[in-house]
């Protein structure tokens, strides 16, 4: 039977390509971690990685042992967590990545709600607007708008049916007036953010079965949507964003929707692990958690 340690420098090793890596996460000398290795492939008489003087490489027999492994250590993790459980509540590390705009205005107060409510719990947050590889990347779940483009991710959803709304500042409405459709938006300064790398300047709108698709433009385009959402209260344009992210700026009256006989685009709101044996206590306890302050800002 191998031991915990060497799978784990196994997984390590294949996540960063690199025994070094590997070691320094472990608190190990690279010398310790190769041999470790070099102990799992003599005892699964196989070789895990295809090694050169540059890189290392995971193997056909490698890349499918990786995927077991993975799941034995999650279950391991798993087991561990619920006997602390039972003990003195939940306890580990959460490591959480979650879009820049939603996590700075709205995550970060819920999250010192969470932390007040499970103290063991040490938590680790990425701020971002780029979907992190959940396999690559020490993150344990992520926050994510829209349908996961990754089938081989769990989505935990947090609001199956949330949307995009359109919102401007009254400052602007008042000085360029208030487009009375979705088709007018051309005629306004669009806020635009990059999506996938690209501009998203295609802006959807449904009413029934009526579809719109407008192609809007303006002088402000950013990677951060937090930049984008700033740029609409100090009335530089109309902004296209997910109703979390704006929700308290409508209530509180600094932006104001538009076309509110429309539906924006359709972002369901999920939490995403990699592997299903990783949903564990601590992340149910998380899903829980945003699903309830979601549904009530969303009220």
């Amino acid at each position: 039977m191998s031991s915990i340690l060497d799978l784990e420098i196994f997984v390590r090793t294949a996540d960063s390509g690199s025994i070094s890596a590997a070691a320094r996460d472990l608190a190990l000398t690279p010398a310790a971690a190769s041999i470790a290795l070099k102990r799992l492939e003599t005892r699964l008489g196989i070789r895990l990685f295809a090694r050169s003087t540059r890189s290392m490489r995971l193997t056909e027999e490698g890349q499918c042992y990786l995927d077991s492994v993975r799941v034995a250590l999650a279950a391991l993790a798993e087991g561990e967590q619920a006997l602390r459980h039972q003990t003195q509540g939940l306890s580990g590390t959460l490591q959480l990545a979650a879009p820049s705009d939603f996590g700075r205005n709205v995550l970060l107060p819920w999250l010192d709600d969470f932390k007040r409510q499970h103290p063991n719990i040490q938590l680790q947050l990425l701020l971002n607007d780029r979907h992190s590889d959940l396999f690559r990347e020490t993150v344990d779940v992520a926050l994510r708008f829209g349908v996961p483009g990754d089938s081989t991710l769990v989505a935990l959803p947090i609001l199956p049916e949330h949307r995009r709304v359109a919102c401007a500042s009254p400052e602007y409405l008042s000085r360029c007036g208030t487009p009375p459709t979705p088709a007018d938006l051309g005629e306004h300064s669009a806020l635009l953010y990059l999506r996938n790398g690209r501009p998203y300047n295609s802006w959807c709108f449904s009413r029934g079965d009526e579809v719109i698709e407008v192609q809007v433009r303006g002088d402000y385009l950013t990677d951060d949507g937090e930049v984008a959402r700033r740029w609409a209260l100090a009335g530089h344009g109309i902004v296209y964003k997910a109703w979390l992210d704006v929700a308290a700026d409508v209530q509180a009256g600094r932006l104001l929707t538009l076309f509110d006989d429309w539906q924006g685009e359709r972002v369901p709101f999920n939490l995403l692990c990699p592997h299903r044996v990783q949903v564990s206590e601590r992340v149910k306890v998380l899903q829980a958690f945003l699903q309830e302050r979601c549904q009530a800002l969303c009220r």
